[in-house]
Protein backbone atom coordinates (compact mmCIF):
# COMPACT_ATOMS: atom_id res chain seq x y z
CA UNK A 1 0.00 0.00 0.00
CA UNK A 2 3.01 2.52 -0.10
CA UNK A 3 4.45 4.54 2.46
CA UNK A 4 2.84 4.44 5.84
CA UNK A 5 0.74 7.69 6.63
CA UNK A 6 -1.44 7.47 10.01
CA UNK A 7 -4.41 9.07 10.96
CA UNK A 8 -6.64 8.81 13.83
CA UNK A 9 -10.59 8.22 13.64
CA UNK A 10 -12.31 7.87 16.63
CA UNK A 11 -15.92 7.53 14.98
CA UNK A 12 -17.22 3.70 13.93
CA UNK A 13 -16.89 2.82 10.34
CA UNK A 14 -16.61 -0.25 7.70
CA UNK A 15 -13.11 0.52 6.57
CA UNK A 16 -12.57 -1.52 2.98
CA UNK A 17 -9.17 -1.98 1.64
CA UNK A 18 -9.22 -2.88 -1.90
CA UNK A 19 -7.50 -3.30 -5.26
CA UNK A 20 -8.26 -2.92 -8.90
CA UNK A 21 -6.13 -4.95 -11.65
CA UNK A 22 -7.55 -3.57 -15.05
CA UNK A 23 -4.51 -4.30 -17.06
CA UNK A 24 -1.59 -6.64 -16.48
CA UNK A 25 0.66 -4.27 -15.31
CA UNK A 26 -1.89 -2.08 -13.46
CA UNK A 27 -2.68 -2.55 -9.39
CA UNK A 28 -4.80 0.29 -7.86
CA UNK A 29 -5.26 0.07 -4.59
CA UNK A 30 -8.16 2.19 -2.97
CA UNK A 31 -9.86 2.42 0.02
CA UNK A 32 -14.02 3.17 1.26
CA UNK A 33 -14.62 4.19 4.65
CA UNK A 34 -18.25 3.11 5.37
CA UNK A 35 -20.23 5.05 8.46
CA UNK A 36 -22.50 3.41 10.10
CA UNK A 37 -26.29 3.46 8.37
CA UNK A 38 -27.51 5.71 11.19
CA UNK A 39 -25.04 8.25 10.54
CA UNK A 40 -25.00 7.43 6.62
CA UNK A 41 -26.13 10.77 4.64
CA UNK A 42 -27.13 8.29 1.68
CA UNK A 43 -24.32 10.04 -0.71
CA UNK A 44 -20.57 8.90 -1.96
CA UNK A 45 -17.45 11.71 -1.88
CA UNK A 46 -14.68 10.44 -3.61
CA UNK A 47 -11.35 12.24 -3.27
CA UNK A 48 -8.23 13.38 -5.10
CA UNK A 49 -4.20 12.91 -4.85
CA UNK A 50 -1.46 15.63 -4.98
CA UNK A 51 1.13 15.92 -7.57
CA UNK A 52 2.44 11.96 -8.68
CA UNK A 53 2.13 10.87 -5.45
CA UNK A 54 1.33 7.28 -5.31
CA UNK A 55 -0.89 7.26 -1.57
CA UNK A 56 -3.68 7.91 -0.53
CA UNK A 57 -5.19 11.12 0.89
CA UNK A 58 -6.14 9.90 4.33
CA UNK A 59 -6.84 13.44 5.54
CA UNK A 60 -9.24 14.89 2.58
CA UNK A 61 -10.58 11.31 3.48
CA UNK A 62 -11.61 12.00 6.58
CA UNK A 63 -13.07 15.52 6.30
CA UNK A 64 -16.06 13.61 3.60
CA UNK A 65 -16.25 10.66 6.31
CA UNK A 66 -16.66 13.46 9.74
CA UNK A 67 -19.62 15.40 7.34
CA UNK A 68 -21.43 11.83 7.04
CA UNK A 69 -20.07 10.48 3.38
CA UNK A 70 -19.33 7.13 2.34
CA UNK A 71 -16.15 8.14 0.97
CA UNK A 72 -13.07 6.75 -1.13
CA UNK A 73 -9.62 7.41 -2.30
CA UNK A 74 -7.03 5.75 -4.44
CA UNK A 75 -3.41 5.39 -4.81
CA UNK A 76 -3.46 6.25 -8.38
CA UNK A 77 -1.66 2.67 -9.12
CA UNK A 78 1.71 3.32 -7.90
CA UNK A 79 2.95 3.52 -4.47
CA UNK A 80 6.15 6.00 -5.30
CA UNK A 81 6.88 9.86 -3.23
CA UNK A 82 8.20 12.18 -5.45
CA UNK A 83 9.92 10.09 -7.64
CA UNK A 84 8.21 9.37 -11.15
CA UNK A 85 10.50 6.56 -12.42
CA UNK A 86 7.46 4.58 -11.61
CA UNK A 87 6.42 5.33 -14.57
CA UNK A 88 9.89 4.37 -16.62
CA UNK A 89 8.44 1.42 -19.26
CA UNK A 90 5.04 1.16 -17.67
CA UNK A 91 2.86 2.89 -20.18
CA UNK A 92 -0.16 1.14 -18.38
CA UNK A 93 0.56 2.66 -14.79
CA UNK A 94 0.88 6.20 -16.88
CA UNK A 95 -2.73 5.58 -18.17
CA UNK A 96 -3.78 5.00 -14.50
CA UNK A 97 -2.57 7.89 -13.22
CA UNK A 98 -3.68 9.82 -15.77
CA UNK A 99 -7.74 8.79 -15.26
CA UNK A 100 -8.14 4.76 -15.46
CA UNK A 101 -7.54 4.67 -11.48
CA UNK A 102 -10.24 7.14 -10.62
CA UNK A 103 -12.86 5.77 -12.78
CA UNK A 104 -12.23 2.39 -11.55
CA UNK A 105 -12.21 3.36 -7.85
CA UNK A 106 -15.43 5.47 -8.48
CA UNK A 107 -17.09 2.14 -10.16
CA UNK A 108 -15.98 -0.10 -7.77
CA UNK A 109 -16.62 1.79 -4.53
CA UNK A 110 -19.91 2.80 -5.77
CA UNK A 111 -20.50 -0.96 -5.87
CA UNK A 112 -19.37 -1.60 -2.76
CA UNK A 113 -21.26 1.57 -0.94
CA UNK A 114 -24.27 -0.36 -2.41
CA UNK A 115 -23.74 -3.48 -0.87
CA UNK A 116 -23.03 -2.61 2.23
CA UNK A 117 -26.08 -0.67 2.92
CA UNK A 118 -28.37 -2.16 0.28
CA UNK A 119 -28.98 0.75 -1.78
CA UNK A 120 -27.14 2.85 -4.01
CA UNK A 121 -25.96 6.57 -2.91
CA UNK A 122 -28.27 8.91 -3.84
CA UNK A 123 -25.21 11.57 -5.13
CA UNK A 124 -21.52 11.39 -5.82
CA UNK A 125 -18.89 13.99 -5.55
CA UNK A 126 -15.73 14.43 -6.23
CA UNK A 127 -13.11 16.74 -4.65
CA UNK A 128 -9.57 17.44 -4.97
CA UNK A 129 -7.63 20.36 -5.71
CA UNK A 130 -4.06 20.28 -7.92
CA UNK A 131 -3.57 16.99 -9.55
CA UNK A 132 -7.14 16.11 -7.35
CA UNK A 133 -8.54 18.76 -9.04
CA UNK A 134 -7.23 17.39 -12.60
CA UNK A 135 -8.91 14.12 -11.80
CA UNK A 136 -12.30 15.57 -10.91
CA UNK A 137 -12.36 17.45 -14.83
CA UNK A 138 -10.82 14.24 -16.06
CA UNK A 139 -14.00 12.56 -14.77
CA UNK A 140 -16.31 15.24 -15.66
CA UNK A 141 -14.82 15.13 -19.83
CA UNK A 142 -14.13 11.42 -20.06
CA UNK A 143 -16.85 10.20 -18.06
CA UNK A 144 -19.52 12.35 -16.91
CA UNK A 145 -21.63 10.09 -15.25
CA UNK A 146 -19.34 9.02 -12.33
CA UNK A 147 -20.25 12.25 -10.13
CA UNK A 148 -23.28 14.21 -10.25
CA UNK A 149 -20.80 17.33 -8.31
CA UNK A 150 -16.90 18.11 -9.15
CA UNK A 151 -14.88 20.79 -6.57
CA UNK A 152 -11.88 21.22 -8.96
CA UNK A 153 -9.14 23.73 -6.89
CA UNK A 154 -6.19 24.85 -8.70
CA UNK A 155 -6.25 21.89 -11.76
CA UNK A 156 -3.17 20.63 -12.94
CA UNK A 157 -4.96 19.80 -15.87
CA UNK A 158 -2.86 20.76 -18.47
CA UNK A 159 0.37 18.45 -17.62
CA UNK A 160 2.76 18.83 -20.70
CA UNK A 161 2.29 22.44 -20.38
CA UNK A 162 2.90 22.93 -16.79
CA UNK A 163 5.08 21.07 -16.51
CA UNK A 164 7.30 22.29 -19.48
CA UNK A 165 6.31 25.81 -17.91
CA UNK A 166 7.61 25.26 -14.75
CA UNK A 167 10.58 23.81 -15.87
CA UNK A 168 11.29 26.73 -18.02
CA UNK A 169 10.59 29.21 -15.18
CA UNK A 170 13.19 27.20 -13.07
CA UNK A 171 15.65 26.90 -15.53
CA UNK A 172 15.43 30.34 -16.60
CA UNK A 173 16.41 31.99 -12.85
CA UNK A 174 19.21 29.24 -12.27
CA UNK A 175 20.39 29.16 -15.68
CA UNK A 176 23.87 31.38 -14.84
CA UNK A 177 23.78 29.83 -11.33
CA UNK A 178 23.98 31.52 -7.60
CA UNK A 179 26.50 34.24 -8.84
CA UNK A 180 25.01 34.79 -12.55
CA UNK A 181 23.41 37.68 -13.56
CA UNK A 182 20.14 36.45 -13.78
CA UNK A 183 19.76 34.58 -10.39
CA UNK A 184 17.11 35.58 -8.16
CA UNK A 185 18.72 35.07 -4.32
CA UNK A 186 15.92 34.09 -1.74
CA UNK A 187 16.57 37.81 -0.19
CA UNK A 188 15.05 39.77 -3.15
CA UNK A 189 11.71 38.09 -3.21
CA UNK A 190 9.81 40.86 -0.73
CA UNK A 191 11.70 43.34 -2.37
CA UNK A 192 9.87 42.71 -5.78
CA UNK A 193 6.81 41.52 -3.74
CA UNK A 194 6.80 45.13 -1.52
CA UNK A 195 7.46 46.78 -4.72
CA UNK A 196 4.40 44.64 -6.06
CA UNK A 197 2.06 45.88 -3.25
CA UNK A 198 3.37 49.32 -3.37
CA UNK A 199 1.82 49.49 -6.64
CA UNK A 200 -1.59 47.69 -6.47
CA UNK A 201 -2.39 46.77 -3.46
CA UNK A 202 -5.08 49.47 -2.67
CA UNK A 203 -7.00 48.77 -5.75
CA UNK A 204 -9.65 47.26 -4.37
CA UNK A 205 -10.10 50.34 -1.98
CA UNK A 206 -7.87 47.99 0.93
CA UNK A 207 -4.10 48.26 1.80
CA UNK A 208 -3.99 44.87 3.40
CA UNK A 209 -0.94 43.25 1.86
CA UNK A 210 -3.70 41.74 -0.69
CA UNK A 211 -3.52 42.18 -4.22
CA UNK A 212 -7.37 41.38 -5.33
CA UNK A 213 -7.07 41.17 -9.07
CA UNK A 214 -3.54 40.52 -10.54
CA UNK A 215 -3.97 40.85 -14.05
CA UNK A 216 -5.00 44.28 -13.25
CA UNK A 217 -1.56 45.26 -11.47
CA UNK A 218 0.69 46.89 -13.90
CA UNK A 219 3.68 46.72 -11.65
CA UNK A 220 7.15 46.98 -13.71
CA UNK A 221 10.14 45.36 -12.35
CA UNK A 222 12.49 48.12 -13.86
CA UNK A 223 11.05 50.86 -11.46
CA UNK A 224 13.12 48.87 -9.36
CA UNK A 225 16.24 48.12 -11.03
CA UNK A 226 19.10 49.36 -9.33
CA UNK A 227 21.12 52.87 -10.99
CA UNK A 228 24.13 51.15 -10.12
CA UNK A 229 25.92 48.68 -8.35
CA UNK A 230 23.76 45.38 -7.21
CA UNK A 231 22.13 46.37 -3.77
CA UNK A 232 19.69 44.45 -1.32
CA UNK A 233 16.53 46.90 -2.11
CA UNK A 234 16.95 46.73 -5.64
CA UNK A 235 17.47 44.02 -8.83
CA UNK A 236 20.51 43.92 -11.33
CA UNK A 237 19.24 44.39 -15.03
CA UNK A 238 19.63 40.02 -15.50
CA UNK A 239 17.35 40.14 -12.20
CA UNK A 240 14.65 43.12 -13.75
CA UNK A 241 14.64 40.37 -17.06
CA UNK A 242 14.42 36.90 -14.84
CA UNK A 243 11.07 38.65 -13.29
CA UNK A 244 10.00 39.49 -16.50
CA UNK A 245 9.95 36.42 -17.80
CA UNK A 246 8.29 34.83 -14.71
CA UNK A 247 5.64 36.38 -14.60
CA UNK A 248 4.98 36.08 -18.92
CA UNK A 249 5.54 32.86 -18.36
CA UNK A 250 6.78 30.07 -21.20
CA UNK A 251 6.42 30.89 -24.59
CA UNK A 252 6.97 29.43 -27.99
CA UNK A 253 9.10 30.84 -30.55
CA UNK A 254 6.22 33.11 -32.20
CA UNK A 255 5.54 34.50 -28.58
CA UNK A 256 2.15 31.98 -28.17
CA UNK A 257 1.88 31.17 -24.90
CA UNK A 258 2.87 27.82 -23.44
CA UNK A 259 1.57 28.40 -20.15
CA UNK A 260 0.82 31.55 -18.35
CA UNK A 261 3.97 32.71 -15.76
CA UNK A 262 2.89 33.64 -11.85
CA UNK A 263 1.18 36.57 -10.82
CA UNK A 264 1.66 39.66 -9.24
CA UNK A 265 1.51 39.62 -5.11
CA UNK A 266 2.73 35.72 -5.02
CA UNK A 267 6.71 36.75 -5.04
CA UNK A 268 7.31 36.01 -1.42
CA UNK A 269 6.40 31.86 -2.49
CA UNK A 270 8.53 32.06 -5.44
CA UNK A 271 11.38 30.05 -3.41
CA UNK A 272 10.39 26.51 -4.13
CA UNK A 273 10.56 27.17 -8.20
CA UNK A 274 13.78 29.71 -8.03
CA UNK A 275 16.38 28.65 -5.30
CA UNK A 276 17.78 25.59 -7.05
CA UNK A 277 20.26 24.32 -7.48
CA UNK A 278 18.35 22.51 -9.98
CA UNK A 279 14.59 23.21 -11.15
CA UNK A 280 11.26 21.80 -9.47
CA UNK A 281 11.66 17.88 -9.51
CA UNK A 282 8.18 17.32 -10.79
CA UNK A 283 9.01 19.19 -14.44
CA UNK A 284 12.32 16.89 -14.31
CA UNK A 285 10.91 13.38 -13.55
CA UNK A 286 7.46 14.25 -16.20
CA UNK A 287 10.20 14.64 -18.98
CA UNK A 288 13.07 12.04 -18.23
CA UNK A 289 10.26 9.30 -17.25
CA UNK A 290 7.00 9.98 -18.92
CA UNK A 291 7.85 12.07 -22.25
CA UNK A 292 11.63 11.43 -23.27
CA UNK A 293 11.82 7.91 -21.33
CA UNK A 294 15.14 8.72 -20.21
CA UNK A 295 16.64 8.63 -16.89
CA UNK A 296 19.68 10.93 -17.78
CA UNK A 297 18.00 13.16 -19.71
CA UNK A 298 19.77 16.48 -18.74
CA UNK A 299 17.40 19.76 -17.52
CA UNK A 300 20.09 21.87 -19.02
CA UNK A 301 18.83 20.83 -22.40
CA UNK A 302 15.53 21.91 -22.67
CA UNK A 303 14.10 23.73 -25.69
CA UNK A 304 10.61 25.26 -24.69
CA UNK A 305 9.22 25.15 -28.24
CA UNK A 306 11.09 21.92 -29.45
CA UNK A 307 9.88 20.13 -25.78
CA UNK A 308 6.39 20.96 -25.16
CA UNK A 309 5.53 19.32 -28.90
CA UNK A 310 7.11 16.39 -28.03
CA UNK A 311 5.25 16.32 -24.84
CA UNK A 312 1.93 16.90 -26.49
CA UNK A 313 2.12 14.34 -29.56
CA UNK A 314 4.04 11.51 -27.01
CA UNK A 315 1.50 11.80 -23.56
CA UNK A 316 -0.83 15.08 -24.25
CA UNK A 317 -3.33 13.03 -25.38
CA UNK A 318 -3.79 10.54 -21.84
CA UNK A 319 -1.90 13.35 -19.35
CA UNK A 320 -4.10 15.99 -20.49
CA UNK A 321 -7.92 17.28 -19.04
CA UNK A 322 -8.49 20.26 -21.57
CA UNK A 323 -11.89 19.38 -23.22
CA UNK A 324 -14.06 22.15 -22.97
CA UNK A 325 -17.17 20.09 -24.00
CA UNK A 326 -18.41 19.26 -20.56
CA UNK A 327 -22.27 18.81 -22.49
CA UNK A 328 -22.46 15.11 -21.20
CA UNK A 329 -21.53 16.19 -17.41
CA UNK A 330 -24.32 18.89 -18.05
CA UNK A 331 -26.99 16.67 -19.32
CA UNK A 332 -25.82 14.68 -16.63
CA UNK A 333 -27.20 17.18 -13.85
CA UNK A 334 -23.36 17.72 -12.78
CA UNK A 335 -22.26 20.85 -11.45
CA UNK A 336 -18.92 22.23 -11.38
CA UNK A 337 -17.10 24.60 -9.19
CA UNK A 338 -13.51 25.66 -10.03
CA UNK A 339 -11.19 27.87 -7.92
CA UNK A 340 -7.61 28.67 -7.63
CA UNK A 341 -5.65 31.27 -5.36
CA UNK A 342 -4.30 34.28 -7.09
CA UNK A 343 -0.98 33.76 -5.35
CA UNK A 344 -0.43 30.02 -6.28
CA UNK A 345 3.36 29.20 -6.38
CA UNK A 346 2.76 25.65 -7.62
CA UNK A 347 0.18 25.80 -10.94
CA UNK A 348 0.04 29.61 -12.32
CA UNK A 349 -3.63 30.54 -11.62
CA UNK A 350 -4.08 31.61 -15.25
CA UNK A 351 -4.30 28.20 -16.81
CA UNK A 352 -7.64 27.87 -14.79
CA UNK A 353 -8.89 31.19 -16.38
CA UNK A 354 -7.89 29.80 -19.98
CA UNK A 355 -9.39 26.29 -19.31
CA UNK A 356 -13.30 28.31 -17.72
CA UNK A 357 -13.16 30.74 -20.86
CA UNK A 358 -12.73 27.85 -22.97
CA UNK A 359 -15.55 26.04 -21.18
CA UNK A 360 -17.68 29.16 -22.06
CA UNK A 361 -16.77 29.45 -25.49
CA UNK A 362 -17.80 26.03 -26.33
CA UNK A 363 -20.59 25.81 -24.08
CA UNK A 364 -22.23 28.69 -25.82
CA UNK A 365 -21.48 32.08 -23.36
CA UNK A 366 -21.97 32.70 -19.80
CA UNK A 367 -25.35 32.17 -19.58
CA UNK A 368 -24.42 28.43 -21.14
CA UNK A 369 -21.99 27.88 -18.74
CA UNK A 370 -22.45 29.39 -15.17
CA UNK A 371 -25.81 27.04 -14.51
CA UNK A 372 -23.69 24.46 -14.29
CA UNK A 373 -20.25 25.30 -14.07
CA UNK A 374 -18.59 28.33 -12.03
CA UNK A 375 -14.70 29.82 -10.88
CA UNK A 376 -13.77 31.21 -8.37
CA UNK A 377 -10.71 33.31 -7.72
CA UNK A 378 -9.24 33.69 -3.89
CA UNK A 379 -6.99 36.74 -3.31
CA UNK A 380 -3.45 35.92 -2.08
CA UNK A 381 -4.38 32.52 -1.43
CA UNK A 382 -1.32 30.15 -2.38
CA UNK A 383 -1.58 26.50 -3.92
CA UNK A 384 -4.83 24.92 -2.84
CA UNK A 385 -4.51 26.83 0.83
CA UNK A 386 -2.19 29.21 2.83
CA UNK A 387 -0.29 32.05 1.76
CA UNK A 388 -1.57 35.76 2.77
CA UNK A 389 -5.56 35.70 1.62
CA UNK A 390 -8.51 33.91 3.65
CA UNK A 391 -7.93 30.00 2.63
CA UNK A 392 -10.87 28.46 4.41
CA UNK A 393 -14.29 28.22 2.88
CA UNK A 394 -17.00 25.18 2.22
CA UNK A 395 -16.38 24.61 -1.48
CA UNK A 396 -18.21 21.06 -0.51
CA UNK A 397 -21.24 22.41 1.04
CA UNK A 398 -21.43 25.62 -1.64
CA UNK A 399 -21.61 22.36 -4.21
CA UNK A 400 -24.34 20.62 -2.37
CA UNK A 401 -26.64 23.30 -2.12
CA UNK A 402 -26.10 23.81 -5.38
CA UNK A 403 -26.62 20.36 -6.77
CA UNK A 404 -29.31 19.20 -4.23
CA UNK A 405 -31.29 22.61 -4.01
CA UNK A 406 -31.07 24.03 -7.12
CA UNK A 407 -28.64 27.46 -5.03
CA UNK A 408 -26.20 28.61 -7.14
CA UNK A 409 -22.90 30.02 -5.39
CA UNK A 410 -22.96 33.44 -5.55
CA UNK A 411 -20.17 33.78 -3.54
CA UNK A 412 -18.08 32.18 -1.31
CA UNK A 413 -17.13 32.96 2.29
CA UNK A 414 -13.44 32.70 2.78
CA UNK A 415 -11.67 33.25 5.94
CA UNK A 416 -7.91 33.42 7.58
CA UNK A 417 -7.32 32.45 10.88
CA UNK A 418 -4.24 33.13 13.46
CA UNK A 419 -3.42 31.12 16.77
CA UNK A 420 -6.97 29.38 16.13
CA UNK A 421 -8.87 32.61 15.76
CA UNK A 422 -10.54 34.00 12.45
CA UNK A 423 -8.55 37.19 11.78
CA UNK A 424 -10.35 37.78 8.54
CA UNK A 425 -12.99 37.14 6.24
CA UNK A 426 -13.49 37.72 2.62
CA UNK A 427 -16.10 36.83 -0.38
CA UNK A 428 -14.72 34.90 -3.13
CA UNK A 429 -16.83 36.12 -6.13
CA UNK A 430 -17.54 34.16 -8.94
CA UNK A 431 -15.26 34.50 -12.28
CA UNK A 432 -15.06 37.44 -13.08
CA UNK A 433 -16.38 39.17 -10.73
CA UNK A 434 -13.69 40.79 -7.78
CA UNK A 435 -14.49 41.36 -4.35
CA UNK A 436 -14.63 45.41 -3.42
CA UNK A 437 -14.51 47.39 -0.14
CA UNK A 438 -18.11 49.07 0.22
CA UNK A 439 -16.05 51.68 2.00
CA UNK A 440 -17.75 51.40 5.13
CA UNK A 441 -17.18 49.18 8.18
CA UNK A 442 -14.29 46.29 8.87
CA UNK A 443 -12.14 45.51 6.69
CA UNK A 444 -11.34 42.51 8.06
CA UNK A 445 -15.40 41.70 7.34
CA UNK A 446 -16.48 39.85 4.51
CA UNK A 447 -19.70 41.76 4.87
CA UNK A 448 -17.97 44.85 4.06
CA UNK A 449 -17.41 43.61 0.48
CA UNK A 450 -19.45 43.49 -2.88
CA UNK A 451 -18.69 41.35 -6.08
CA UNK A 452 -18.52 44.05 -8.87
CA UNK A 453 -17.62 43.29 -12.21
CA UNK A 454 -13.58 44.10 -12.52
Amino acid sequence: MGPAYTLKVTQPMCRVIAYSTPTSDSHINFEVWLPPASTWNGKFEAVGNGGFIGRITYTDLNKGFQRGYAVAGSDTGHQSDNDESWAFGHPEKIIDWSYRAVHEMAVDAKQIVQAYYGTAAKLAYWDGCSTGGKQGLTEAQRYPNDFDGVVAGAPANYITHLQLGSEYISWVALKDGSTGSGYLPPSKLPVIHKAALAACDAKDGVQDGIITDPPRCHFEPKTIQCAGADGPDCLTAGQVDTVQKIYAGAKYKDGKQVFPGFEKGSELLWGGMTTGPEPFSLGTGFLRYMVFGDPKWDFRTLDVDRDVRIADERVGKIVNAIDPNLKSFKAHGGKLILYHGWADQGIAPGNTINYYESVVAEMGGETNTTDFARLFMAPGMAHCRLGVGPDTFDVLGALEQWREHSTPPAKMIASREAKRKVEMTRPLCPFPQVPRYKGVGSTKDAANFACQAP
